[in-house]
């Protein structure tokens, strides 16, 4: 059977309407969204054998048979299958215990005393030995997949990364008519660049036939990302660069007002930027600017500025930022800071979760005026909002909303000035390219009377030591935050997760202490629910995944301690540190590292010895180069669905200067290989940028 790529998922066999419905909660509908959902990572399958020399942690494998039935208990929610598996290693013959989590159906589909390959993950405790949640497999089975890299997903709820593996398979065998696709990157650029034809990456990507074909198509994947986004970036830096602007700003009293209204001094670099950001909003042109700032160098109060200047003149301002919560809180700070200085600026905050009546009352503010700050969320890019006379756009973590939801944004006024706050920590080198469109600055000192986070970075021996510790903060009348990488158990990742690892923690900590869950599968009202109630104090230890990275500021919070922390990126690692640290009090940050080989503990002790973003960055950036050997996809909320701005930077720089070789041939369309490629750029930037002049 032939598919096209616009052919809904349920033409595949075995796909009915619930599998249909799991997938669209994926973001998957088309056969060509199913080909582009790419793995995040491939697993190695080696040779079953012995248990010599292997550490604990390590994925292993080995040949023998249960002695008999595996038997089951229950501990909380949680169902723990164990069972004894007798192997021969070495010519010995030996027993360890395997430990299934919440399987308790392998007790009735596992036959005692039939060979199978057991693999999983060796856990040593002394003298003991066993095999956490090990995979069963038919000895021939098993054999059939150590001759390749076999592909593990990004988890879709309601279905198994082995049906994910069948459903892909039979999607790219349909669509075999696209091996033989016409190429629409120049042959030069191909060849320059050593990239791989774009027939070549569906199957490559999914099933390759080894580690150099994987790497061949994920730099043509990392490249193609690169250049479209670099190449629509250009096109909207083009755009304003023509246009004079059409918002008369000028100096005004409120601006001294509030800067006498805080209680403290700017710092050098603050003043620097305000100095560059007032040239720009009383000049000539539109402004586009970058603020870069570490969490807690004060950017926030530099937006303040930049909104109560458009407000001083009469026009409007607007704030969009990625949270309920967060925009709750700036919303109070913008709106008590003015109440301190006398300012008379009427101001509307306008989110998801407000009533009927708020946002139709909210939205008229800023429809007739009556408004001229304008705080919230993507709220604010939604059908059914408009503005007066928006002059002056902010918006806070740019990359959580990308290039499209802020020209969202920006097409809700006549030009607006642009202010894009991120504490991402990106090396300048980079930030030059990925923010193209935009003139940089960077926040580079820290207020004055902030404590240096203390760092450490531990063993899971060490675990008990931190709930003590954590325990102690929340007596001296602080909180804390417990990051776990998952929100349930899986059977293919062995880390912590967010409902079994709070209940643990609960019973650890004591009753008296209250705990709370956040996780991304949550309903938007309930995540708000829990960070307001963690900002009100109504609950002492949160347990969170990086769903807390943005979001919400607790200056009461004094620990953060961050389960199986070599699993992350050291850039997002000192994202989530910086969710601590924003008070008086002294703050601390424990990197709790489970699988404790020497490359991951040189990592983490960067973030040991330095509380410098940027710092991080640049060394984040040198360890990693090409050799981040078999991942794929990034966590968290990234901009790109493969690339990686540290791992691939020398990637980025070749797409940049491609992007500079063929903007001119697509705008002019001249020739027949730039319109493949020119319908392709407009495929990728979607109906949200067709106003683009191209």
């Amino acid at each position: 059977m032939s598919f096209n790529r616009e052919d809904p998922v349920t033409v595949l066999k075995g796909v009915g309407g619930k599998s249909a419905e799991y997938f669209h909660n994926a973001g998957i509908d088309t056969i060509g969204d199913l080909t582009e959902y790419y793995p995040a990572r491939y697993e190695v399958y080696e040779q079953p054998g012995t248990l010599s020399g292997k550490a604990d942690g390590q994925i292993v494998a080995v040949c023998g048979f249960l002695e008999k039935t595996p038997g089951v208990r229950r501990t909380g929610r949680t169902s723990i299958t164990t069972a004894r598996i007798r192997f021969r290693d070495t010519q010995v013959e030996e027993t360890l215990q395997a430990l299934w989590f919440n399987m308790p159906y392998l007790r009735g589909s596992v036959k005692t005393g039939k060979v199978y390959v057991f693999r999983g993950r060796l856990r040593r405790n002394g003298k003991s030995v066993s095999l956490l949640q090990p995979q069963l497999f038919d000895p021939e089975e098993y054999e059939a997949k150590c001759a390749a890299l076999q592909p593990v997903y990004p988890p879709v709820k309601g279905l198994t990364n082995n049906a994910l593996r069948k459903a892909i398979r039979q999607a790219l065998e349909g669509l075999s008519g696209d091996r033989e696709e016409k190429d629409y990157l120049p042959k030069e650029i191909l060849e320059r660049y050593e990239l791989a034809r774009i027939s070549y990456v569906g199957w490559q990507m999914h099933f390759p036939e080894n580690e150099f074909s994987m790497q061949s198509a994920r730099k043509r994947l990392v490249f193609e990302e690169f250049l479209f986004f670099l190449l629509t970036v250009r096109m909207i830096r083009e755009e304003m660069a023509q246009v004079i602007c059409p918002h008369s700003l000028h100096v005004c009293v409120q601006e001294q007002m509030l800067l006498d209204a805080l209680p403290y001094q700017l710092t050098g670099a603050q003043r620097r930027a305000w100095s560059s950001i007032r040239a720009e909003l009383t000049g000539s042109h539109v402004m586009t600017r970058l603020v870069q700032g570490d969490v807690g160098s004060g950017k926030t109060v530099i937006a303040f500025l930049a909104m109560i200047t458009a407000a001083g003149n009469g026009k409007q301002a607007a704030l969009m930022v990625p949270t309920e919560v967060l925009a709750r809180q700036h919303y109070a700070s913008f709106t008590g800071i003015c109440k301190k200085a006398g300012i008379e600026c009427p101001s509307v905050l306008l989110t998801g979760s407000l009533s009927v009546k708020e946002k139709r009352e909210a939205r008229a503010a800023a429809a007739t005026g009556k408004a001229l700050v304008i705080i919230g969320t993507h709220a604010l890019i939604q059908e059914g909002v408009e503005f007066k006379n928006l002059a002056v756009v902010v918006t806070d973590e740019q990359h959580r909303f990308g290039v499209r939801q802020r020209e969202h944004l920006l097409e809700k006024g006549e030009l607006p000035h642009t202010l894009v706050m991120s504490a991402t920590p990106i090396p300048r080198t980079l930030a030059a390219i990925l923010f193209g469109d935009m003139d940089i600055t960077v926040i580079d000192e820290m207020p004055g009377g902030r404590l240096p986070i203390r760092n450490c970075v531990v063993g899971k021996a060490w675990r008990p030591n931190a709930y003590s510790f954590i325990r102690g903060e929340v007596r001296k009348g602080h909180q804390a935050y417990v990051i776990c990488p998952l929100v349930d158990a899986s059977e293919l990742v062995d880390a912590e997760n967010v409902h079994d690892y709070a209940q643990m923690l609960q019973n650890a900590l004591g009753r008296e202490i209250r705990t709370g869950i956040l996780h991304g599968r949550m309903k938007n009202a309930e995540k708000n629910a829990v960070m307001e109630a963690f900002a009100n104090r109504e609950i002492d230890v949160l347990v969170s995944t990086t769903v807390v990275e943005v979001g919400v500021n607790v200056p009461n919070a004094t620990v953060m301690m961050i389960e199986n922390a070599e699993r992350f990126g050291l850039a997002q690692l000192h994202q989530l540190r910086g969710r601590v640290g924003r008070g008086a009090d002294q703050s601390y940050c424990i990197f709790l590292c489970t699988q404790e080989t020497k490359e991951n503990k040189e990592r983490l002790e960067i973030l040991e010895r330095s509380n410098d973003g940027f710092e991080v960055a640049r060394k984040d950036l040198g360890m990693r180069g090409p050799g981040d050997l078999l991942g794929v996809r990034q966590s968290g909320e990234a901009q790109f669905r493969v690339a990686d701005i540290y791992r691939d930077a020398a990637v980025l720089q070749m797409a940049d200067e491609a992007a500079k070789e063929l903007y001119d041939a697509i705008i002019t369309n001249k020739e027949p290989q730039m319109g493949r490629l020119r319908t392709k750029l407009l495929y990728y930037q979607g109906d949200d940028l067709k106003n683009l002049n191209i």
